[in-house]
């Protein structure tokens, strides 16, 4: 069975890939290519290379290579600040950076970094080309770039998104393209939705292949909303985004059903200042096309899905 993951940051590494990775199928990941903060942000800016963090995060959660190999990719060094709680580069990133920098051949860079980290799959980029975010906000304001997209600092973070776009326009990796036409399954999120998510689908060619693929389309929604990107979103807006970006149905919704108490909501508001609040369960749901069940880790400290339920209901899904 070959799925697709779509996704970016921390979510989906996490949440699906660590416990996907245990089923015996043949995973590929997607990631967009947009990402502007922190140590992948400055070295975009000084060296004129793609942006390696989230694609780092992918290799790594499929990674099979000594754990040596896992901590040193994510070890970071130096302690200059580059904001939003960013210190220091990753070493990955650098690495990845710097292949790219001296080859000039994006593709033996994924060939490298994927026989270093003994991956599991292949982690591909949406689109090899160069390319930045922009947001339209509600008031009409535009926004610039991935990073500000993610943790406001230069607009009101209560204006909703109306729609998200690349400039300059670029082609979908052919590649991934590929892998998303042989699919048997597609997986989308969880992650912050408009700057991790849906930026996967903008290139051209991506959602046209989506579009055109027989595979079962599945969207994990996140348990929590997203000040800035996701505010007051409920199921049912999180299923009408995915599907205008995707251009076409979803079949089947993953959706959290377990309520956290207050006290461990606030306990991770203090941790991840820009969450909002539970995402809301829409009365209509159709039952047939939205899954609902129990996702949380028993932590008392994060709201974050299992791994291994994730997985296990995917599985099911993949296997009806």
């Amino acid at each position: 069975m070959k799925v697709v993951c779509f996704g970016g940051g921390n979510a989906l590494p996490k949440a699906v890939l660590s416990g996907l990775k245990k089923y015996n199928i043949e995973i590929t990941t997607i990631t967009s290519m947009v990402d502007s903060g922190g140590s992948t942000g400055q070295l975009r800016k000084d060296f004129d290379v793609l942006p390696p963090g989230d694609i780092r995060r992918h290799l790594v959660a499929l990674s099979e290579a000594p754990k040596w190999k896992k901590d040193l990719f994510n070890f970071r060094f130096g302690h200059e600040d580059f904001g939003g709680g960013h210190i220091g580069h990753s070493f990955g990133n650098v690495f990845i950076a710097g292949l790219e920098y001296i080859l000039k051949d994006y593709e033996r860079v994924l060939e490298i970094v994927h026989e270093f980290l003994e991956v599991k799959g292949r982690c591909l980029p949406a689109t090899i080309e160069k390319t930045n975010l922009y947001a339209v906000l509600e008031n009409g304001e535009v926004i610039e770039g991935e990073d500000e997209i993610d943790v406001p600092k230069k607009h009101d973070p209560n204006l909703k998104i109306k729609e998200i776009f690349l400039e300059p326009k670029v082609k979908a990796y052919e590649k991934a393209v590929e892998a998303v036409e042989k699919s048997d399954g597609i997986v989308i999120g969880p992650g912050d939705l408009y700057s991790s998510i849906l930026p996967c689908f903008l290139p051209e060619g991506m959602s046209d292949a989506i579009r055109k693929s027989w595979a079962k389309k599945i969207f994990i929604c996140p348990p929590l909303t997203k000040l800035g990107e996701t505010n007051d979103f409920s199921v049912l807006d999180f299923e009408r985004e995915v599907e205008k970006y995707i251009k076409s149905q979803l079949d089947f919704i993953i959706y959290n059903t377990q309520i956290p108490s207050e006290e461990r909501i606030q306990k991770y508001k203090k941790k991840e200042k820009w969450v909002q609040g539970i995402v809301k369960i829409d009365d209509t749901l159709n039952k047939e096309k939205f899954i609902g069940a129990n996702l949380l880790t028993n932590s008392e400290e994060d709201i974050v899905y299992d791994t291994d339920k994730v997985a296990k209901l995917i599985i099911e899904i993949l296997g009806e």
